[in-house]
């Protein structure tokens, strides 16, 4: 790669961190006023950087026409795959990987246990969003509109007899979600079976899916499922990454 051409990859990375000075670009770049200059005024002839009113620069539309295609040709599920079969290799669970469509869970992909006892479940199947791990780590990153539209009316079917039903106790649980980072599912889908879900984050910070690991209580106990957590929390990250997330977008 020339030289030009990496500065010039390197003006645009930093811009996206905010509008700069030519100044500020040369001293991240260490290079002279005139050099940032010549490369600034290429990449606004080509509409990659433009300049405000006020001299400095920003990121221009061609940026941001390439950043949405970029993003409408990435697969969830294909980012997604290698990460949760390491995580099903290493912990020999089943791994969903779901995301909403409508006023349910969809499955889009999962990893089979290892062990003898399995649970029920396949990809393309649906799930009631307010009883499953996938579904409450999505809909507590959801703003208020978008969780009215997609629950409807209570009382909310009740699949076991830990299924919340109503929207005050779906509500609290969802700030729990919030507060602790991830969801769980304490039987409340199926009787025998307890999950712990983490949200994937597209690169918009919209909580665009799930991953989650689901194990009967035959298998492990509340304390081992939740043990599990941090490596859960990992591969989500690791896949929000890949979608163009970055974690101090949350933060914000």
């Amino acid at each position: 790669m020339s030289g030009s051409v990496e500065r010039a990859l390197q003006i645009l990375v930093g811009l996206a961190d905010g509008p700069a000075t030519i100044s500020e670009i040369g001293r991240r770049l260490d290079v002279h006023r005139t050099t940032s200059l010549r490369l600034l005024r290429s990449l606004e002839d080509e509409r990659f950087v433009r300049r405000m009113a006020d001299g400095r620069y920003r990121l221009g539309p061609r940026m941001v026409m390439l950043a949405h295609t970029a993003l409408d040709e990435v697969d969830v599920r294909a980012v997604a795959a290698q990460h949760l079969r390491d995580l099903g290799a290493k912990h020999g669970h089943t791994i969903h990987l779901g995301a909403v469509e409508e006023d349910h869970v969809i499955y889009l992909h999962k990893v089979e246990s290892q062990h003898a006892i399995r649970m029920y479940s396949r990809i393309g199947a649906s799930a009631p969003l307010h009883a499953t791990g996938v579904g409450k780590a999505i809909l507590a990153h959801a703003t208020q509109s978008e969780r009215d539209r997609m629950l409807g009316a209570e009382p909310f079917h009740k699949c076991t007899p830990n299924t919340m039903t109503t929207r005050q106790s779906l509500e609290h649980d969802l700030e729990t979600t919030l507060q602790r980072g991830w969801a769980l599912d304490d039987y409340e889908h199926e009787e025998f079976i307890h999950c712990v879900a983490e949200p994937i984050f597209d690169a918009t910070n919209h909580a665009t899916a799930a991953v989650s690991i689901s194990v009967p209580s035959v298998v492990l106990d509340h304390e081992g499922l939740l043990a599990l957590t941090p490596d859960l929390i990992d591969t989500a990250r690791a896949i929000s990454t890949e979608l163009g997330w970055r974690e101090t977008r949350q933060a914000e």
